[in-house]
């Protein structure tokens, strides 16, 4: 008789018997739903910052029609400003009231208190000097003389004499609207020291 082998029952099913244990879901679908449609974050969008606001500069205010000029001249430039002025007036007045010495006079009043209100503020005290200088460049057209330099030199030397309350009176106002200004100039930069911080 032939005996078959049998495997005893103590070692159990062979291995290729054995139930597989059911495959669990893959991590990458783990986000999706029962439909496989993606599942949304509940995580809320960041807030995006709103770029800081540029401060643009005030525009330049325009001119005020009617408002008189306001230039700022150097000691050179106010001294040839009131030179180039008074010898036009002179000439004018020499052309039109037959040499006035009197209406020339009343004329550099307003031209020194121009000079003196335009002369910038590191050039103030050049106004009182220049104010004089041309007072005797507009007496060329208008002092009388008798011909030739010498005659005109003499001419000149009259017109101030005899005009010299004019003369005196223009610098006295031209100083006392520097004298003004250079207190205000100087009350302003002690203001704007005290304000500033240490």
């Amino acid at each position: 008789m032939e005996q078959y082998r049998t495997r005893s029952a103590q070692y159990g099913p062979r291995r290729r018997d054995r139930p597989r244990p059911p495959r669990q879901p893959v991590p990458s679908q783990a986000g999706r739903g029962a439909g496989g449609e993606a599942v949304r974050s509940a995580r809320a969008p960041a807030p995006r910052r709103r770029p800081a606001p540029v401060r643009r500069p005030a525009p330049t205010p325009a001119p005020v029609a009617g408002r008189l000029p306001n230039p700022r001249l150097t000691g050179l430039g106010s001294g040839l400003f009131c030179a180039v002025v008074m010898f036009l007036l002179g000439a004018l007045c020499s052309a039109l009231f037959g040499a006035s010495l009197t209406a020339y006079g009343v004329l550099f009043l307003p031209v020194c208190v121009l000079t003196a209100l335009w002369v910038r503020g590191g050039d103030l005290m050049t106004a009182p000097v220049v104010v004089p200088i041309a007072f005797a460049v507009g007496l060329l057209p208008v002092a009388d003389g008798e011909g030739g330099a010498g005659g005109t030199l003499m001419g000149m030397v009259a017109a101030l004499a005899t005009q010299a309350g004019w003369l005196y009176g223009g610098t006295l106002i031209a100083g006392l609207i520097v004298i003004v200004r250079r207190i205000r100039l100087v009350h302003r930069r002690r203001t704007a020291g005290a304000r500033s911080p240490v």
